[in-house]
């Protein structure tokens, strides 16, 4: 894991995603690129809506021209390797264009700003369509801690053993890492195999599981992240299909809405 891509774009959570994008580049020794994205506006209506958004389109090119001088100016006192593009179009759709050759790709969790970017849309598009791990930040983060207790999600799931692996570098960073297990029937690779997996990397984690008692996955997840000392989170993203979380909720929809620490996730 060393090209990390992250999403440059003026909105309220930028901040947390170069703080965190920038402590983990320093953490692996990595390289940083910011993808600098300036939205394609879309206006629904009459005759005149075509010079509206190329109106809205050149104020959004020149907001994002200042927004790139200024982080560029940081930047250069950071101490990482990094580079910038700048692009034009649709937030996800840009994304996934340039991440063939990202291992990780940073983003926000969610964002509570209208109308663009939707964030947490975004996030489920970029980890379904790019098949990259993503790291998602509340955008009200000030650092990301690798070497704090990373708390692994576990139930044995493709999605869950493709983010387990992905998170392997940064969780040899963790003074602590657990994997935590629901009891509820679904598991289907044991905690202990996935345990061993680590342990040929050098990482002896503990397991903790917990029975549903009547709350639904997401519950439980929330309230464990909540209740103890977590850094970050590691877990599978989209194990069912989208609109079926969509519709009836889902572990994935539940923490992009509701964590309080980042999330490295990856759907397979």
């Amino acid at each position: 894991m060393k090209n990390i891509l992250m999403i440059a774009h003026d909105d309220a959570g930028q901040e947390a995603r170069f703080q965190a994008a920038l402590d983990v580049t320093r953490a692996l020794n990595g390289h940083l690129t910011c993808l600098d994205v300036s939205i394609m506006p879309i206006i629904v209506g009459d005759f005149y809506a075509g010079a509206g958004e190329a109106m809205l389109l050149a104020d959004e090119r020149a907001n994002e021209q200042k927004n790139h001088e200024r982080l560029e100016a940081r930047l250069k006192h950071e101490g990482v390797s990094w580079d910038w593009i700048d692009v034009t179009g649709g937030l996800a759709l840009c994304v996934t264009g340039a991440s063939a050759l990202a291992d990780l790709i940073v983003v926000n969790r969610m964002l509570d700003g209208f109308p663009v970017p939707d964030m947490r849309e975004a996030a489920g598009e970029i980890l379904v369509r790019a098949d990259r791990p993503i790291l998602a930040v509340p955008e009200k983060t000030k650092s990301f801690d690798p070497k704090g207790h990373a708390l692994v999600a576990w139930d044995g799931s493709p999605c869950a053993t493709a983010a387990l692996q992905a998170a392997v570098p940064l969780l040899r960073l963790a003074e602590a890492v657990t994997l935590f297990v629901i009891e509820d029937g679904s598991v289907a690779i044991p905690a202990e195999d996935a345990a061993t997996y680590l342990s040929r990397h050098g990482i002896h984690p503990a397991i903790r599981r917990e029975r549903p008692q009547g709350l639904k996955a997401p519950e439980i997840l929330l309230r464990q992240v909540c209740q103890q000392p977590v850094s970050y989170v590691v877990m599978g993203g989209f194990g069912h299909h989208r609109f079926a979380e969509a519709l009836f909720g889902g572990v994935t929809r539940k923490m992009l809405t509701e964590s309080p620490v980042p999330l490295l996730m990856a759907h397979r």
